[in-house]
């Protein structure tokens, strides 16, 4: 089901909407990156203090920021990338840099609209997204309701899949093969674990955040670069055969040839599973952060799509190609980028992988809860029904855990591909809407000189 779910239709929507905003809004979000990226280092705490006085939200920005990118950051950059490397040849990570460069501008237009047409909850609690964008922008009211509660309804159902039973799967199976641990045992534990963090909320899930990011990604990234380094005769080799890969020749594994189709098709949806550009979960996160500019925060978020994809990605793939290791047949991606770490770092290698898919996935399963949770609440509007929706998520990790691989994935993509639909037109529909919030924001920038005066959200 998902390959037919992301077949030509789903990615000829998902870059043509990128290419349709990056063309529409000037290349403004990818003008806007290394400078929003170069504030969001430079002003760390203080810039959230700032904004603490002046926006309202649940938490900072950088907190929305760290909640993003643990969604986003988990196993699709490790698993996800040596996976889409082995079925469709290093080509893949070609289709996957351009898709995920057309997809910053998405994920830029999808938060800024989580913002913008956030509300308020009965508990008093900022609450947005792709549902409540559709419901609230459109101008066919009805219609608007019918698309965000289709739209909540596959975020509660890729909750289970991206945001959960893949994360917990791909950590059960890297233990066991790195440890010998039982997924059984695995599983216990990580239910625990995600039951502790879920009980704080939000915040709590964004100070979790804010702290295991950072640390993760600077770990793994040393680790690739020295496994990259290690492998620096194979480097060029590896380079020519993601161009011509691209292009369906043969270089997935085994050498086999692969079809151009099956090549676009990996990196774009494998791209996606990982930074989750065009799927609307970013919009989610964001709607919470405190903010007065919806511009701004929209900034903030789609920078989680090019460091997800053009750094944290970037390294694992290019960590693949140089090892060559992608071209033995029968090894499965975990154990293919677990063997590509320790071609260099021996045993080392092995548990610098292993920590990072623990990691990246458990910091995932908490973020998602959160979305999830936000898209069931929309649908049903009462707290009963989300301490269920709590209660089930946290007793699906461990079902995660010990389910067979080939499931969990396959329902993770078809999850995925059906949040895309809806979340995409409220997008495309709204387009001229962003182009106007960003004329409106670039002007009160260049007039007043902080770029702060903007419409009330």
């Amino acid at each position: 089901m998902s390959q037919f779910l992301w077949g030509p239709a789903t990615l000829t929507l998902l870059c043509g909407t990128g290419l349709y905003l990056t063309v529409r809004l000037k290349a403004y979000p990818l003008r806007m990156l290394f400078p929003t990226l170069k504030g969001i280092i430079r002003g760390g705490k203080s810039a959230d203090a700032n904004q603490k006085k002046r926006g309202a939200g649940e938490v900072s920005p950088l907190g929305a920021l760290m909640t993003s990118l643990a969604t986003c950051i988990g196993i699709g950059n490790v698993v996800g990338v040596a996976a889409a490397i082995s079925i469709g040849g290093p080509g893949a990570l070609l289709w996957m840099w351009l898709g995920g460069l057309l997809g910053i501008s998405t994920q830029f237009a999808e938060s800024l609209l989580g913002v913008k047409y956030r509300q308020k909850n009965k508990s008093g609690e900022y609450v947005g997204g792709p549902m409540y964008t559709l419901k609230y922008g459109l101008r066919n009211k009805k219609l608007g309701l019918i698309l965000g509660s289709a739209f909540a309804v596959c975020t509660v159902i890729a909750s289970f899949g991206i945001g959960n039973m893949v994360q917990a799967n791909s950590i059960a199976r890297s233990v066991s093969f790195s440890f010998g641990i039982s997924a059984r045992v695995t599983g216990i534990i990580m239910t625990a674990a995600v039951l502790a963090t879920l009980l704080g909320g939000i915040k709590t899930i964004a100070k979790v955040s804010g702290v295991l990011v950072p640390v993760m990604a600077a770990v793994y990234i040393a680790g690739g670069l020295i496994v990259i380094a290690g492998n620096a005769g194979g480097l060029a080799s590896g380079l020519r055969n993601i161009w011509s890969g691209a292009f369906g020749v043969k270089a997935a594994a085994g050498g086999t040839a692969v079809s151009f189709l099956t090549v676009l098709q990996n990196g774009i949806a494998k791209g996606v599973f990982s930074n989750e550009a065009g799927l609307g979960s970013a919009a989610v996160t964001a709607a919470a952060a405190r903010t007065d500019s919806p511009v701004k925060q929209g900034l903030v978020s789609m920078c989680t799509t090019f460091i997800d994809t053009h750094i944290i990605c970037t390294v694992t793939g290019l960590a693949v190609v140089s090892a060559g290791l992608y071209r033995d047949t029968g090894t499965g991606a975990t154990e293919l980028i677990t063997r590509t770490f320790e071609s260099v770092l021996g045993n080392a290698g092995g548990y610098i992988v292993t920590v990072g898919v623990v990691l990246f996935a458990y910091a995932s399963i908490p973020g998602w809860e959160y979305i999830g949770e936000k898209a069931l609440e929309f649908l049903v509007k009462k707290k009963f029904y989300c301490y269920i929706y709590r209660i089930g998520f946290v007793i699906t990790v461990y079902i995660g855990a010990v389910l067979a691989a080939a499931h969990v994935w396959e329902l993770s993509q078809a999850a995925n591909a059906l949040m895309i639909f809806p979340n995409l037109i409220s997008v495309l529909a709204l387009s001229g809407g962003v182009s106007k919030d960003v004329r409106s924001y670039k002007h009160d920038k260049n007039s007043v000189g902080e770029g702060e005066k903007t419409s009330e959200v």
